[in-house]
C-alpha cells in the first residue's frame, strides 16, 4: 500500500500559494477520551453522523459532477429519519472531484450498507435519526455549539455507537471533534474517514482510515460489497479497540486511477494563470455562500 496522502502539507502549502496568507491551525489534542462499549455489539444501537448536505433545489446544481457550490451549505446541525433512504449531497464541500462524482450515495453515507448489517444481526438496531453536522472552520463554534447539541440528540436516541463520515478535509476535524465530545459523554465512536493525518492531528478513540479520494470515506463507488464490508470493520472497531488513537486501514484500493494522490490540491502542478483563476474562483464562491445564521 502507498503512503497516505499528506492532506496538511499538501493544503497548507495550496492556499498560501492561492495567496492566503499564514496557514490555517488544525485542531490538536494530546488526551484522547475512550469510552470502552459496556454492551456486546448484537445490543447496540448505532447512529450515523454525516457532513452530507440534504439536497435544496434552490441552491443550484449539486448533482453527480457538480463543482463547488458554496450556497448549499448549512451551518446547523439536522436530523432526518433513517426509515427510508435520504437525498444527501456533497458538492457544498471541497471533496476531490477530479477522481470523485458523488454519483452513489453508498459511498459517502452508509444507511444502506448498515442496514444490510441490522438484517443480518450484527447489531440491535439503527437510531430513528441520523445527524448533519456542519463543516465549519471555527473549532470553538463546531466543539461549543456543534457538538453540544450532537451529544444531546445522541443521547437522547439511546446511540451506542456512533459512525462519523467526513467529506472534504475541515469535514475530518469536526467529525474528529465531534468524536471526542461522543466519546466524553459515554457514547463510542468511529471516524470512518480518508484523511488520515487531519483526524490524527485531532486525536481521536477510533478511525478507520479507507485511502480513497475525499468523499469516498463509507466505501468504493458503486460496489455494496465494499460498503458493506466497511461499515462491518468499522462496527467491529467499536468492539475491539482497547486504547484510544487506535487506526486501522481497510483492504480496500481505489479502483479509480492509480495516480489520484497526485491531484488534489497540488499547488506545484498549477500554472501562474490557474493559481489566479483558483483564487478568483474561491473568492467568488465565498461571496455566494450564504450567511451563517
Amino acid at each position: 500500500m502507498s503512503a497516505p496522502l499528506p492532506y496538511l502539507q499538501r493544503i497548507s502549502n495550496y492556499y498560501q500559494t492561492l495567496g492566503y496568507g499564514a496557514p490555517y491551525r488544525w485542531a490538536e489534542f494530546e488526551d484522547v477520551p475512550f469510552h470502552t462499549l459496556g454492551k456486546p455489539l448484537s445490543q447496540a444501537r448505532v447512529g450515523i453522523v454525516t457532513t452530507a448536505a440534504p439536497f435544496q433545489p434552490d441552491r443550484g446544481d449539486q448533482g453527480p459532477g457538480a463543482a463547488y457550490n458554496g450556497a448549499a451549505k448549512f451551518f446547523e446541525i439536522y436530523t432526518a429519519s433513517t426509515d427510508v433512504e435520504p437525498d444527501l449531497r456533497i458538492s457544498h464541500i471541497a471533496i476531490d472531484r477530479d477522481h470523485t462524482s458523488a454519483e452513489d450515495q453508498g459511498s459517502y453515507f452508509p444507511l444502506r450498507a448498515l442496514k444490510s448489517l441490522l438484517e443480518d444481526g450484527t447489531f440491535h438496531a439503527l437510531s430513528p435519526r441520523f445527524y448533519g453536522l456542519p463543516t465549519n472552520r471555527s473549532q470553538a463554534t463546531t466543539i461549543n455549539v456543534d457538538c453540544a447539541h450532537l451529544v444531546d440528540l445522541c443521547i437522547e436516541d439511546a446511540v451506542d455507537i456512533a459512525l462519523l463520515v467526513p467529506n472534504c478535509p475541515v469535514c475530518h476535524q469536526s467529525t474528529a471533534l465531534a468524536a471526542r465530545a461522543l466519546e466524553a459523554a459515554g457514547i463510542t465512536t468511529v471516524v470512518m474517514g480518508c484523511a488520515r493525518d487531519i483526524v490524527e492531528k485531532v486525536g481521536v478513540p477510533r478511525l478507520l482510515f479507507n485511502d480513497f479520494p475525499l468523499g469516498n470515506a463509507a466505501g468504493l463507488p458503486h460496489d455494496p460489497a465494499s460498503q458493506k464490508k466497511i461499515a462491518q470493520l468499522a462496527l467491529e472497531l467499536a468492539t475491539t479497540a482497547d486504547a484510544p488513537q487506535t487506526t486501522v486501514q481497510s483492504p480496500y484500493q481505489w479502483s479509480g486511477a492509480a495516480n489520484w494522490k497526485d491531484n488534489y490540491s497540488n499547488a506545484d502542478l498549477l500554472s501562474a494563470e490557474e493559481i489566479a483563476r483558483r483564487r478568483r474562483e474561491f473568492d467568488q464562491a465565498k461571496r455566494d455562500s450564504p450567511p451563517k445564521k
